[in-house]
């Protein structure tokens, strides 16, 4: 049913039970806010989006107002522009004045308002304040200083991630956001997915950076610097030089780190169609054995950390087999440096990833081989464009090159493992060929309906039937476990993805994302897949050298000892 309204003089259509705010931004005219975040429910806490609809005494938010029939509203009245500039000049009051050095400068929400209302001196007096920075957590600083009270963390965090790790503390002027006890972030139950930082409108939540040892290391004359990217990076990163959004740019990315000073550059997803060999021994086997099933996916780290806090009694149904940034570590130290003739201490390895939760998981007991680290140090997308802009490099005008020997060639199923269901499609597609010989078609695929939320599809190979299921978020693992335990679904491979969409929406991505471009890289991926002429880890050569030079069998001793891992209970404050 239709509603008719006018709006700043204009007539226009409203869908019953639409806020304001969703009609004004259906029909492109735009009203600031800073809580309000699509498809969760609205709170109207900053205030900005406020408008004047005619024959009421007070302004009202239009993130939480409904609209009605013969609604009047003027969006930018003196009066609405007035309220929404005297919001900012109080959030700025007790804001530190120190934008040149902030890690959000150029990309602050708050910062774009005040140029946008013309805010440009101070008018309400400076209040203090005390709580200090928090540098605990290897993926995530917390500066509170900055905290303009939006709730996004704590929303995103509860609604979406089904987490808490944020909540508001104290009330009125003493109000404040703090984790959970008021523990420090690397003791809270953060899994470091990084989707506060990504919704977080101004400096208070960021990644840890670690750009200042990876320049360290280029210019150590004693290290050889490496270094691998994800195969979600290529296709979020092209708008950030001024190139066709969702373009791939991995041949000018490999161009561009080899300029930096970077010895090699190899292609993460090499790595993936490994994890897929190993992955898929490992579930046939457990298949025929009959236990511990179904399989989860590990290769999100975040999810891992999720299943460690949260479900420790099913952790034995991790995959054993270490993530594709884990596995390309330890391949670069224990395959590749021995083979040119390198000291694997001499090795400097970095990985650049989408996801913040990595630079946790390179930091973990169980990711060490012989005492060495299987990755030194993970630098997020966003510091990657830093560092080529930081060089100079122009990236437009690079020639496209290729990965370094040997990690050189992958499969499309590789490049897959960057968007939700790609390493469960990598995955079948190798156990069919296992098991068949043959190429794994979409014709095989009988999509099953079990949970809401959840997709599910089996397929046939050689008289069995495995079933897999893809968890997009973690919202749904709630639902899924407990069916899993009653008995009322049944599943040979569940994957789980911690950031909605898969690593092309993950923590470390380029800020001000919205979820067009998110749909955008998954298209890009899926456009590679369906034109690249090897889709299958099992037809990839070089996962076939690997073996044959360095890791013997699939699944056997050698595999076990350098690609797989385990996971224990992890303790925290709830």
């Amino acid at each position: 049913m239709n509603i008719n309204i006018e709006v700043n003089y204009r007539s226009v259509q409203a869908n019953k039970g639409e806020t304001i705010l969703e009609t004004l931004t259906r029909n492109g005219i735009r009203v600031p806010t800073l809580c309000n975040l699509n498809d969760l429910s609205p709170t109207g806490a900053c205030r900005l989006c406020v408008v004047e609809v005619e024959g009421r005494d007070n302004l009202v938010t239009s993130c939480t107002q409904v609209v009605e029939e013969g609604m009047r509203i003027y969006t930018h009245s003196p009066r609405v522009v007035r309220a929404r500039k005297t919001i900012v000049e109080l959030l700025l009051a007790n804001h530190p004045d120190d934008c040149l050095y902030c890690e959000r400068n150029g990309s602050c929400e708050l910062q774009n308002l005040a140029v946008e209302l013309n805010v440009r001196e101070r008018k309400v007096l400076h209040k203090s304040f005390t709580q200090k920075l928090d540098l605990s957590s290897p993926s995530i600083v917390r500066d509170p200083a900055k905290c303009i009270l939006c709730g996004r963390c704590v929303r995103v965090c509860d609604e979406v991630q089904s987490v808490s790790t944020f909540e508001f503390v104290n009330r009125g002027c003493n109000m404040y956001v703090g984790t959970t006890m008021l523990r420090d972030l690397n003791f809270s139950n953060c899994i470091g997915c990084g989707q506060c930082v990504m919704v977080c409108p101004t400096g208070a939540l960021y990644e840890r950076q670690n750009l200042t040892e990876v320049m360290d290391a280029l210019n150590n004359p004693e290290l050889v610097t490496v270094v691998q990217i994800a195969p979600s990076i290529s296709v979020s990163v092209a708008s950030e030089f001024g190139l066709k959004p969702s373009k791939d740019v991995n041949g000018l990315l490999f161009a561009a780190l080899r300029r930096i000073g970077f010895k090699f550059v190899f292609d993460t997803a090499v790595a993936a169609d490994v994890v897929t060999s190993e992955m898929a021994t490992e579930l046939i086997m457990r298949k025929e054995n009959g236990h511990d099933l179904p399989i989860f996916s590990s290769c999100c780290p975040a999810w891992v950390k999720f299943m460690e806090q949260w479900y420790p009694n099913h952790i034995t149904t991790l995959s054993a087999v270490k993530s594709p940034q884990q596995v390309m570590g330890t391949l670069i130290r224990n395959y590749f440096a021995p083979a040119i003739g390198i000291n694997p201490s001499k090795i400097f390895s970095v990985s650049v990833m989408p996801c913040l939760a990595k630079k946790f998981e390179a930091q973990r007991e169980e990711m060490t081989t012989r005492g060495l680290s299987d990755v030194d140090t993970v630098i997020s997308t966003r510091e990657l464009v830093r560092l080529i802009k930081l060089y100079g490099i122009d990236m437009q005008s690079l020639e496209s090159q290729h990965a370094d020997k040997p990690f050189n060639i992958r499969s499309s199923a590789g490049k897959l493992f960057g968007i939700s269901g790609g390493s469960a499609e990598a995955l079948a597609r190798m156990v069919f060929f296992r098991l068949t010989s043959k190429e794994l078609n979409q014709s095989n695929l009988n999509e099953i309906k079990v949970i809401s939320g959840v997709k599910a599809y089996s397929f046939n190979a050689a008289g069995k039937t495995f079933t897999f299921a893809v968890v997009n978020g973690l919202k749904n693992i709630h639902t899924i476990i407990p069916a899993l335990a009653d008995g009322d679904v049944k599943f040979d491979f569940i994957e789980v993805m911690a950031c909605p969409g898969g690593c092309i929406n993950g923590g470390g991505q380029p800020y001000g994302d919205n979820a067009k471009f998110v749909r955008m890289r998954a298209k890009a991926i899926i456009d590679m897949d369906d034109f690249d002429a090897i889709k299958c880890a099992a037809r990839n050569p070089v996962v076939q050298t690997i073996y044959d030079e360095f890791l013997g069998e699939v699944g056997g001793e050698k595999s076990r000892k350098f690609l797989h891992t385990q996971y224990s209970k992890r303790d925290v404050l709830l």
